[in-house]
């Protein structure tokens, strides 16, 4: 293992995307996870396609390099194990419903008394606290409580969810956050704490434009397409075989892409003279630039518009974006050795440490695959104890 994480041990509770996604990250950066799952069932999303030789590619992208360990946390030996492991552990991240974990007895309350300087982080879609605590969230439904489908899709369109689950990822890397700070708290305090990540808090966070525009002007944002609601021109424009993105954030750039397409007197208009003036007529500019970026190919107007220093890109689809040559240049596509799927291909990692980069050494773990290595070199259990353990159905 590498990374700034090495020697920091996680033990993960969590399971389908926020949470598993936040230990993804640490194990990414060099921390030991050992991912805690139901005896023969494990995590719900061992069960998402697509599937490889009968193994989940999507389990795997964001399982990777974790040890699997199987234990019965409703019996009093799995708890008892638990708490042994939670002694030797510096992190527990969970993403039950809040007040599951209260239930076993295994909460941050009880734990932090024999452990105090661990650090507890609970991912949850409401948070610990506040009126919706209680209730159970997936991703669509937090992006449509959280305001994001409002303001996602063409004008006048039906609801449009985000491509990706970005209300899990968001809450991910907010949990990522909490846990990293704790960590430095810890290192000057000796003292761990608490971490309450919720789903929908995570979302209207980064929701920055939309809502300083509503708490400044009452204006109630609605969907635009793939426009930007207060810089103009900036948005998808059909080429002549596609689509090219232009974005011009100021008017010298706007003088000179005028310039380049012939239409000088664009700069002079006073209905597009300045950023404000172009946002606010934009129903009249749109028409104008469509006609003209639909005469050249998206791969001509790229050329033509970064040689004058105008922001420009296509508009790539996943097959593009995985072979590009940016993206294999950053090692944003890794290679791992499972025994059940061979050779497969996943995301790499995106934070980039020039003294101690992380790295994805392992695949997603088997079910149970750790249980008796961990059981044995953590806990110092004999092969006859473990057994028993089976028999018992506890692990």
């Amino acid at each position: 293992m590498s990374g700034p994480l090495v020697g920091i041990k996680v033990l993960d509770l969590t399971r389908v995307l926020a949470g598993p996604f936040t230990t993804m990250i640490l194990g990414d950066l060099g921390a030991d996870v050992i991912k805690i799952e139901q005896p023969e069932i494990g995590d719900e999303a061992r069960n998402f396609g697509p599937f490889k030789n009968g193994f989940s590619l999507y389990f795997m992208s964001i399982n990777r390099g974790k040890k699997s360990v199987t234990l019965n946390l409703k019996s009093d030996q799995g708890k008892s194990i638990f708490k042994q492991l939670v002694q030797q552990s510096d992190i527990l991240v969970e993403n039950f419903r809040p007040g599951t974990m209260k239930k076993y007895g295994l909460d941050y309350e009880t734990l932090s008394t024999e452990h105090p300087s661990l650090i507890y982080a609970a991912c949850s879609g409401f948070g610990q606290t506040g009126p919706l605590s209680q209730k159970g969230a997936y991703d669509m439904i937090v992006q449509g409580m959280g305001g994001i489908i409002s303001i996602t899709g063409e004008p006048n369109g039906p609801p449009v969810r985000v491509g990706t689950s970005i209300s899990d990822i968001t809450a991910a890397l907010f949990t990522t956050i909490g846990i990293l700070s704790a960590l430095h708290h810890r290192s000057l305090t000796g003292k761990g704490q608490f971490v309450d990540v919720a789903m929908l808090d995570s979302l209207v966070a980064v929701l920055e434009n939309a809502i300083v525009r509503y708490l400044s002007t009452d204006e109630i944002p609605h969907p635009l397409g793939s426009r930007h609601p207060v810089i103009t021109p900036f948005e998808a424009y059909e080429s002549a075989d596609g689509h090219v993105i232009i974005a011009i954030g100021n008017d010298s750039l706007w003088s000179k892409f005028c310039e380049h397409i012939g239409r000088k007197d664009l700069v002079s208009d006073l209905r597009f003279c300045t950023n404000a003036k172009r946002t606010e007529y934009h129903s009249d500019l749109f028409p104008i630039l469509s006609k003209i970026m639909s005469q050249k190919t998206t791969s001509t107007w790229i050329k033509d518009l970064e040689a004058l220093g105008v922001p420009c890109g296509p508009i790539n689809s996943i097959d593009k974006v995985v072979n590009h040559a940016q993206i294999r240049a950053r090692e944003m596509i890794t290679e791992v050795l499972h025994n059940m799927t061979g050779t497969v291909e996943i995301p790499g990692i995106p934070i980039k440490l020039s003294e101690t980069p992380g790295s994805v050494d392992s695949p997603a773990p088997n079910l149970s695959e750790h249980t008796t290595e961990v059981l044995t070199n953590v806990l110092n259990m004999t092969a006859d104890e473990i057994k028993q353990l089976r028999i018992d159905r506890v692990i």
